[in-house]
């Protein structure tokens, strides 16, 4: 990773089998002022973020950094809690269009700083570019597709064998020990990805789950079914505490399945541990998924078991080849559109937003008291 580890770091958006699969509709809030980066690739919209980043840290305690889920050493976003600002790269694939206009958002627009006449002087080189990116993308949903429907058939072998009474109730004696109702008041749910399949491979950001929880409870299920049933009970028993949840979604299943779930307020956190994804960190306490499986029903389809693994393996590795090849192949188009730009002119537009920026804070803390 090119952030440093001691930020917290997630995706708000996945390559996913059914293509690229975004959440950046969180970003537009009645409440948050969003500045919506648009223009080309190589146009320095993360660079802006960053110095933006660097600009109010002093100001804002809880800085968020959303990575690109195509090349996680590049910013996609980037939170200010304490300020209720956010900056965010509304281009292709995440759009991002605003819900009310200079209220709410305001769109900076980048491309203006183009030569638009230069670019169409190289559309011949370009053009190919785009469509190839387009075409490796079609190709790396369609072998995450084949992963997750090989997983799948796991997942639902697993789920015939799994005592789900049992984990309701386990769920239960947990919340009753770690979830102290707050009041009458239901907690929020935000949505992220802890995970992304990148052309690096499948990246997650541990860092962050340490960040956010100093107990993380591991479940341990090379299956899928256990874990799915035990994340979705707490979550909605937190819930029902008043607590605000993080609920990060599988990348592979990202519309119905859930990978891990943190409370913050708690510093407590809950994360899948599996033969794709084993944590470089201490668990607070681990549950295994054995304790709700009937072992001798599931050693039936042992074979099976072991097939799907083994293929959604080879197909994952198959999309992480074709994701690094759109991610090279982005690159050679950032670089033409770096050619073209009119970098004094950037340079005025960046500086006027960043003194907005700092401006907006300034107007948003509490006076000092002496």
């Amino acid at each position: 990773m090119s952030l440093e580890q001691n930020q917290v770091q997630f995706f708000l958006g996945a390559n996913a089998p059914q293509g690229f699969v975004s959440r950046f509709d969180q970003l537009c809030r009645q409440d948050w002022r969003c500045f919506i980066l648009k223009g080309a690739p190589g146009l320095g919209k993360s660079t802006l973020m960053r110095q933006a980043a660097a600009l109010l840290q002093d100001r804002c305690e809880n800085i968020e950094y959303i990575l690109c889920s195509s090349d996680p050493h590049s910013l996609d976003a980037v939170l200010f809690h304490d300020l209720k600002i956010a900056i965010a790269d509304g281009t292709s694939p995440h759009v991002i269009e605003p819900m009310f206009p200079g209220v709410c958002e305001r769109v900076v627009q980048l491309s203006d700083c183009l030569d638009d006449d230069s670019l169409f002087q190289l559309r011949d080189e370009i053009i190919p570019l785009y469509l190839s990116g387009m075409h490796t993308g079609e190709q790396a949903s369609r072998y995450l597709s084949a992963a997750a429907a090989l997983l799948g058939d796991t997942y639902r072998i697993a789920l015939e064998c799994t005592d789900a009474a049992k984990i309701a109730r386990f769920a239960q004696r947990v919340a009753s020990r770690e979830f102290k109702r707050t009041g009458d008041r239901k907690g929020t749910e935000h949505f992220r990805f802890l995970s992304a399949f990148t052309g690096e491979g499948c990246v997650t950001l541990d860092h962050t789950a340490r960040l956010l929880a100093e107990r993380i409870y591991f479940l341990e299920d090379d299956w899928g079914a256990s874990s799915r049933l035990l994340l979705y009970h707490l979550r909605t028993l937190a819930l029902d505490a008043g607590y605000d949840v993080i609920t990060c979604q599988s990348p592979l299943y990202p519309d119905d399945r859930m990978e891990h779930l943190f409370i913050p307020q708690l510093s407590l956190g809950f994360m899948s541990v599996h033969f794709g994804h084993r944590p470089v960190l201490e668990p607070y306490k681990v549950v295994n998924a054995r304790r709700f499986t009937d072992q001798s029903a599931i050693k039936l389809r042992k074979k099976r078991i072991s097939f799907n693994r083994k293929a959604a393996l080879q197909m994952l590795e198959q999309a992480t080849l074709l994701l690094f090849e759109g991610m090279e192949n982005h690159r050679c188009i950032e670089g033409y559109y770096a050619s073209a730009l009119d970098y004094e002119h950037l340079d005025q537009l960046a500086d006027g937003m960043l003194r907005r920026l700092v401006r907006m804070a300034d107007e948003a803390l509490p006076p000092f008291e002496g």
